[in-house]
């Protein structure tokens, strides 16, 4: 027992464990004279959270010749002339297409929806619609209302 306190008294010296009365706001011996042991400890800077991304997604212009060269490309020679009902049945390619747009266009499908892109039709129909970066009520603030509709914003 006693062979055991005095291996854990070595243990926290190389470590640089304070013991148990250091922690609960007592004076160590080490404390008393060595002036190695009375510098400060540093604290952590506080952890600000950053700012939340945004969610704004606008479509461009040249969507479609996007995708349809994208799919061409992926696919090769299997799709027909009519690209769009090209099927993502392949798990791989599915992924090599969505993660490439996901670059190219700066917005990724989400899983709760990956389940849903079944054709390129789904694909392009996910693309084009255009997202929103404000609030409902934000964008009520910025609308024009009618006489009859009176908002207090502050309590």
């Amino acid at each position: 027992m006693a062979a055991s306190a005095g291996a854990l008294r070595v243990f926290r010296r190389v470590v640089g464990v304070p013991s148990r009365r250091t922690l609960w706001g007592g004076v160590s011996k080490k404390t008393e004279g060595d002036p190695e042991a009375a510098e400060p400890v540093k604290e952590e800077p506080a952890l600000v959270c950053p700012p939340p991304r945004s969610k704004k997604y606008l479509p461009p212009e040249d969507l479609q010749s996007l995708l349809e060269s994208r799919i061409k490309e992926i696919f090769g020679s299997s799709v027909s002339k009519d690209w769009q009902e090209a099927p993502l049945g392949d798990s791989r390619l599915k992924y090599i297409l969505l993660a490439q747009l996901a670059t190219d266009l700066g917005r990724a499908v989400p899983n709760s929806q990956l389940h849903q892109m079944k054709s390129a039709r789904d694909v392009l129909a996910f693309y084009s619609t255009p997202v929103k970066d404000i609030s409902k009520f934000d964008e009520l603030s910025t609308q024009q209302l009618p006489s009859n509709l009176k908002i207090f914003w502050q309590y």
